[in-house]
């Protein structure tokens, strides 16, 4: 099996109607061609920790049956894709009206006010029904923290070209990662969580083969894992960077999606349920 458990797809009424509109939001965005720097990539970071609070929402049923197929997986992302873009589409034009001095401000506050309103659903919903647990969710962000912040030390020091192309980005993207395998570690090694992704369930059994594991647990292995391969994709990226900036952040922006989004979806699930 390739596909993660859980891949949903959602019936053709549901399904067409957002590709249409993500297909219109993605050629609008082409044509404005609004500028994607640093502070873009990390205004559309509240956007990603959004997308993965839908999802968890989606796991404690607390959306109506007949539009609950909007957020399964994958259909979440693209959901969450088509209102950032169009939130980012008016962010161009009140820019260009003179209504707001960047676009990259009013598309991080508008996400950041997304992500706290409906993750605080989430927090009142787990309160109430006696779930909520944030013990090992916030050792999981510390010690990601710690990784991600020694990880970016030795990429300035030892690749410091890679550190300064990517900037802020490239932190984000190794964070991302390095949360994600850190929850996903934590997950499967202290809460006995089941993983899903093929994938990584392979490399959790491959560290749970090694003679390591009876002392550190098998997902170190994953996280390091990670973090090398967060660290591997800015070395490649480097030059891309230099020479089409704004169309590599955008792909690292993809890039750090991939590791924040499922990284915020185990915290919150794992506080939560």
């Amino acid at each position: 099996m390739v596909l993660p458990e859980g891949f949903v797809v959602p019936p053709w009424y549901l399904l067409v109607p957002v590709i249409v509109v993500l297909a219109g939001v993605i050629s609008l965005l082409w044509t404005l061609e609004p500028p994607v720097t640093d502070r873009t990539v990390i205004a559309f970071a509240p956007w990603m920790m959004f997308g993965a609070t839908l999802h968890v929402l989606y796991k404690m049923a607390a959306f109506p049956a007949s539009i609950e197929p909007l957020f399964t997986a994958p259909m979440v992302y693209a959901v969450t894709a088509v209102l950032a873009g169009l939130v980012w589409i008016v962010a161009v034009f009140l820019h260009v009206g003179g209504l707001q001095r960047t676009t990259h401000r009013f598309v991080g506050i508008a996400g950041t006010a997304f992500f706290s309103v409906f993750a605080m659903l989430a927090l009142i919903r787990s309160f109430e029904s006696g779930t909520f647990e944030p013990f090992w969710p916030v050792i999981s962000v510390v010690v990601a923290g710690i990784v991600t912040a020694i990880t970016w030390v030795a990429v300035s020091l030892w690749f410091t070209d890679i550190a300064a192309t990517t900037s802020a980005t490239g932190a984000l993207v190794v964070f991302g990662h390095t949360l994600d395998g850190v929850t996903t570690a934590v997950g499967y090694d202290v809460l006995a969580a089941g993983e899903t992704v093929p994938v990584s369930l392979l490399l959790l059994e491959a560290g749970a083969a090694l003679p390591t594991a009876e002392y550190v647990g098998a997902g170190w292995l994953f996280v390091f894992v990670k973090v090398v391969l967060a660290v591997v994709i800015l070395g490649l990226f480097r030059e891309y960077v230099d020479e089409q900036p704004r169309q590599a952040r955008t792909i690292l922006a993809l890039v750090a999606a991939v590791g924040l989004g499922p990284a915020v979806h185990n915290v919150l699930l794992f506080t939560v349920a």
